[in-house]
């Protein structure tokens, strides 16, 4: 089994009591969906690596536990900015729901920030925002999803990503839920490949990388989700739908000569 296969296994199995399934009488009465992406505002990104596992004691030498996972969140948060993971969230999963009502009257994204003064740059809202504010741009429901929590953690030696969070469509009128997914996906906890902290040290676009395929594996099913098996298809229309903007590019790793010494900020060197 592939690893965005065992992952999307993995989301499949998460799912608890509390997610609700979209139904396809529900959809038909949908007519103009706003979508909306935040991360909380002490989501991270978090390292729950040194403190939590004494596996690498020995290697952090005269470097506190709680320095080097302070370290490493910086290296973390440098990788993927805030913005970046979720605005991926909500691109990617918008981009896999079938061109037919009621996607294609989506509100425009800009439209959104614009109203709710979130603006599509480097900052992305963390509070829950005026949903009210939508219905000036004549949307009736809304496609929220929500970071709760991201970053690396390790048991045992073994390290990896994890994303927490819920995804949930609502009625904006008495804010009733047709839709809802809770998500905790952790790689440590599903036995994947060991992400070496002290590598993502030196190279944090190591840590970007799984969160990619964390989100794409999440957005794959959340456009599942908001596609009712049941459901008979809309209308196709040529029309490619308000939704043009691209998930932004993988940054290029930039190599540096290693130091003779432990500079400021930075971790010991992997093995």
């Amino acid at each position: 089994m592939t690893r965005c296969a065992f992952l999307g296994l993995l989301a499949f199995l998460l799912v608890g009591c509390s997610a609700r399934r979209l139904s396809g009488s529900a959809l038909d009465e949908v007519r103009r969906p706003a979508f909306i992406s935040r991360i909380e505002l002490r989501a991270g990104p978090h390292s729950h690596v040194f403190q939590d596992d004494g596996s690498y004691r020995d290697k952090l030498k005269k470097l506190s536990p709680q320095d080097a996972d302070r370290r490493l969140e910086a290296k973390l948060a440098s990788s993927m900015t805030r913005f970046e993971l979720s605005e991926r969230l909500r691109v990617m999963t918008f981009r896999q729901l079938p061109r037919e009502a009621p996607w294609l009257n989506t509100v425009d994204p800009a439209h959104v920030a614009t109203v709710l003064e979130s603006f599509l740059v480097e900052e992305v809202p963390a509070l829950s925002p005026d949903y009210d504010l939508l219905k000036t741009l004549r949307a009736d429901t809304v496609v929220e999803f929500v970071i709760q929590d991201y970053g690396m953690r390790s048991k045992r030696g073994k390290a990896g990503a994890y994303l927490r969070g819920y995804a949930r469509m609502f009625w904006l009128e008495g804010r009733s839920e047709l839709w809802r997914h809770p998500f905790d996906l952790d790689e440590v906890d599903g036995g994947l490949e060991h992400l070496d902290p002290f590598k993502v040290g030196k190279t944090p676009a190591l840590f970007r990388e799984r969160m990619t395929d964390l989100v794409d594996v999440l957005s794959s099913r959340f456009a599942e989700d908001l596609t009712p098996k049941e459901r008979k298809s809309g209308v196709p229309l040529p029309d490619a739908g308000p939704e043009t903007e691209a998930p932004s590019r993988e940054r290029p790793v930039q190599v540096k000569p290693r130091p003779p010494e432990l500079p400021p900020g930075e971790l010991p060197d992997p093995d």
